[in-house]
């Protein structure tokens, strides 16, 4: 048990069946939103960009403790527990948003209120290290939208920034709605639906190492990445592979592969990614519009997928 703030709460995980994931109802224009820090510090003047964006059209809510700083993380494991299990057990808030990425999301998986979220669904709202909480949000049953966190919405230099929000409002008000990334490279031909789950590579492989991934049977796989080597990537990619995990997939999307760049051997990110699913026998995609690059458009992470001719599609079902 934990015990926080006059609160306790059970930190069992549920066991991850990741059959019939629930979406939390749509958020509506005024619903009440609690923005947390969950992991590495941020700039605060692109925190405050994006609340003043997101402040247009939701009530906002953040605790004193947002902007603390504890060397690379934004304050202590016990703050950052403390803060996001209070915006998962406050029935008021209808969705969290994550501040920013970076690292520390893994320290404290093991200490959320789990099985409160599964029987009150919330969205959560970010990428990059918050893939680990979109992978907890799944064992729980619940969907989650895989978007840029509250300083990217705020990037108003960004040459896609409309396209992001869009498909970040759209995410969360009509879950319900068909979306679609249409024109992609077709890697591997062939048509796969199933649901979507994924995110960044190198915290689905870290997940993996801590016993806590669990990947859908007949998943469509969405992975991004940025700042490896390809050799890295063809490293945690292997491991995915050897691990069982990427056997389970009916399809994989690659993203973004941001700052990727090749060694002296010339190999790219895009070989590996390749070489390293052509056993799979699955269609394959690349160049989906997510991950660390400018393009970063919402998908739902448990949202049902399908993919035909060099597209993919999806839908939540609500």
């Amino acid at each position: 048990m934990e015990y926080r703030g006059g609160a306790t709460w059970s930190t069992a995980v549920p066991s991850p069946t990741l059959a019939g994931v629930q979406a939390p109802p749509p958020l509506r224009a005024g619903d009440l939103c609690a923005v947390v820090a969950p992991c590495s510090p941020f700039p605060r003047e692109g925190l405050l960009a994006g609340l003043a964006w997101l402040g247009q059209r939701y009530r906002l809510r953040a605790s004193a403790g947002l902007f603390e700083r504890s060397g690379f993380l934004a304050g202590d494991d016990e703050r950052r527990t403390a803060e996001l299990a209070r915006a998962m057990l406050d029935p008021d808030v209808r969705a969290i948003f994550c501040a920013r990425g970076g690292y520390g999301a893994t320290r404290i998986l093991s200490r959320l209120p789990w099985a409160e979220l599964a029987r009150s669904p919330k969205w959560i709202v970010g990428f990059s290290d918050v893939t680990a909480l979109h992978a907890g949000w799944a064992s729980a049953g619940v969907a989650s939208v895989h978007a840029p966190n509250v300083t990217g919405v705020g990037a108003s230099s960004a040459r896609f920034l409309a396209q992001n929000r869009g498909a970040l409002l759209g995410a969360l008000e009509r879950p319900g709605r068909t979306s679609c990334w249409a024109d992609l490279e077709v890697v591997r031909k062939g048509g796969a639906s199933g649901p979507l789950f994924g995110g960044n590579l190198s915290l689905l492989t870290a997940l993996a190492a801590a016993g806590r991934l669990a990947v859908p049977q007949g998943a469509i796989v969405l992975l991004e990445d940025v700042t490896e080597r390809p050799y890295r990537i063809d490293r945690m990619l292997t491991s995915l592979l050897d691990g069982g995990y990427l056997s389970r997939a009916s399809a994989v999307v690659f993203g973004g592969f941001d700052q990727c760049s090749p060694g002296p051997d010339g190999v790219t990110a895009r070989d590996v990614a390749v070489e390293r699913t052509r056993a799979l026998g699955v269609p394959v995609l690349w160049g989906a519009p997510f991950g660390h690059g400018e393009h970063n458009e919402a998908f739902i992470v448990g949202a049902s997928g399908e993919i035909a001719a060099g597209s993919l599609s999806w839908r939540a079902d609500v």
